[in-house]
């Protein structure tokens, strides 16, 4: 419903873009959850039949946190299951997955992978106040299995590695970190 979507859409369509991140929706948890999640499908109908006439692929990423929709991927299975990935996908992130479900992040995968349209990798260690903190690819919590999983599965599309533990440090900084959770990435993904 904002003013430029369409007219985003069709010139990303128009210039041979195929595929885009959708804004995040956010749960008010002072309301029941399903009626909310509900309310969002036939947003989500409207935007699928757009995305088909302009031949566009939507993603969705899995964000953690109590109010983000899609923190437990239980709600993209609920909400796109009905839908073609070609349509409506999800991009998979496993650094939120694995702090929203800890050692359940094999289930969260599997669920999500006949909706997968892409992959972002990045990595985190918990803090001693219990938040996740950002750190270099290999580093933190992320388990090594996750990548050997996504290529048995057949996983063809895109990677988006992030860098998000540098966010004051300027471009030489992150430009050397991109390199070298570059390399990690390409070693985990052997």
């Amino acid at each position: 419903n904002q003013p430029h979507t369409k007219k985003v859409l069709r010139t990303a369509s128009s210039l041979g873009i195929k595929r885009y991140r959708l804004a995040y929706y956010r749960y008010d948890l002072g309301r029941p959850i399903i009626p909310q999640l509900d309310a969002l499908k036939p947003v989500l109908r409207d935007l699928v039949a757009f995305h088909r006439e302009l031949g566009l692929q939507g993603l969705y990423q899995n964000h953690a946190g109590a109010t983000s929709v899609g923190a437990p991927i239980w709600d993209l299975h609920y909400l796109m299951q009905k839908y073609s990935p070609e349509d409506l996908a999800i991009a998979f992130d496993i650094r939120h997955a694995t702090v929203e479900g800890g050692l359940a992040w094999p289930l969260h995968f599997r669920l999500a992978r006949p909706h997968l349209g892409a992959i972002y990798v990045k990595d985190f260690r918990w803090q001693e106040d219990r938040k996740p903190k950002n750190v270099p690819l290999g580093t933190g919590r992320i388990d090594p299995k996750f990548f050997a999983q996504a290529r048995s599965a057949g996983f063809s599309g895109p990677l988006s590695l992030h860098v998000e533990y540098l966010p004051d440090a300027g471009l030489a900084p992150n430009v050397a970190a991109l390199k070298n959770d570059l390399a990690t990435l390409r070693r985990l993904w052997r």
